[in-house]
């Protein structure tokens, strides 16, 4: 009878030994892999609108009325600021007036001419009395259509310059606002790297409350000449179009390519938090998996990040974190049993 339970005890730690086994060996894997990867110089930025103007007064009078205020949301074409227009209303119909009196008079005079009535002098007079009028009825219009102010483009009112009542002139500063649909990062450049930016004109915004979400950059433009006291190039990197949870005014950190370098590089999945502790399961040619503590280099694409220390090339590392606590628990125990 012990002889029985002796060998049934031996069978299931067999079959045990042998589904643990065979487990490690289906669990997908991947290699530490060595490549030349960009070398990036990181550098503080900040972000800002790209589109950002100041609207002016088109002409002179007193404010009526200002529909907007700071922190606003403006669509493009939105009434923002409104004159008192009586003046111009006045002006305007008085043109039309003019306009319609010299439309008559040439077209009765082109008709007397049409009958060699009248020299062709008569009929260049009215004609040039005719534009003269067109013209200033196109002024007066466009004169009352000042007085009322619209959004150039959508965006926030940043800046109210004026108040209802307040006497405005031509030129004289209303509102301003920006556009969050365009926005790009700005960051100086040392002296040091501008030439080396300029030659691999390559750059990453880091976005996400941690910083850790690289967004490829539209387009880069840099400055011909340097800062005289800081020596250093502003650059402005422009993101491409999309809600990245960002605004003007909020710091960045950007990624610029000065070159290359060799690099390890593991999926991101692979990577294990636990604690303070990064690390990740290794598993060698035996089928043994063990736990390594590495240290994390940059993200290099959306799903790799470079390693520091801790591994090097070849060395097979398991994707599913979880799955390799279950095996390394029952491997373990099986050592435990052994």
């Amino acid at each position: 009878m012990l002889k029985l339970k002796f060998y049934t005890i031996m069978a299931y730690a067999i079959l045990f030994s042998v589904a643990t086994v065979s487990a490690a060996a289906t669990i997908e894997t991947a290699p530490v892999e060595s490549r030349t990867i960009p070398l990036v110089r990181y550098l503080s930025a900040q972000i800002e609108a790209v589109r950002q103007a100041t609207v002016a007064s088109q002409v002179r009078g007193r404010i009526l009325e200002i529909l907007v205020d700071i922190d606003d949301y403006v669509k493009k074409g939105d009434v923002l600021v409104r004159f008192r227009d009586r003046k111009q209303r006045a002006a305007a119909k008085s043109a039309k007036a003019q306009f319609e009196e010299a439309q008559s008079d040439y077209k009765r005079i082109k008709e007397i001419y049409a009958k060699r009535l009248v020299a062709k002098s008569a009929l260049d007079k009215a004609d040039a009395r005719l534009k003269s009028a067109r013209a200033v009825l196109e002024q007066a219009n466009e004169s009352l259509e000042n007085t009322i102010v619209h959004a150039p483009y959508s965006g926030i009112v940043v800046k109210r310059h004026v108040e209802v009542g307040e006497l405005a002139n031509i030129g004289q500063k209303l509102m301003t606002g920006l556009s969050l649909e365009t926005l790009r990062a700005s960051v100086q450049l040392p002296q040091s790297i501008i030439h080396k930016v300029r030659k691999y004109n390559k750059a990453r915004v880091y976005l996400g409350e941690n910083l850790d979400m690289p967004v490829e950059v539209s387009s880069m433009s840099i400055s011909p000449y340097a800062d005289p006291l800081s020596h250093s190039f502003t650059a402005r990197l422009h993101l491409p179009q999309g809600d990245h949870k960002v605004y003007p005014g909020m710091s960045t950190r950007v990624g610029l390519t000065i070159g290359e370098e060799r690099a390890l590089l593991i999926p991101k999945r692979a990577v294990a938090y636990r604690g303070e502790v990064t690390a990740v399961y290794i598993k060698n040619k035996k089928g043994v998996i063990s736990f390594r503590q590495i240290r994390l280099g940059h993200r290099h694409a959306k799903n790799e990040v470079e390693v520091l220390a801790g591994l090097s090339e070849g060395e097979n590392i398991i994707l599913d974190s979880t799955k390799a606590v279950t095996l390394m628990q029952q491997q373990n125990a099986q050592g435990e049993t052994e």
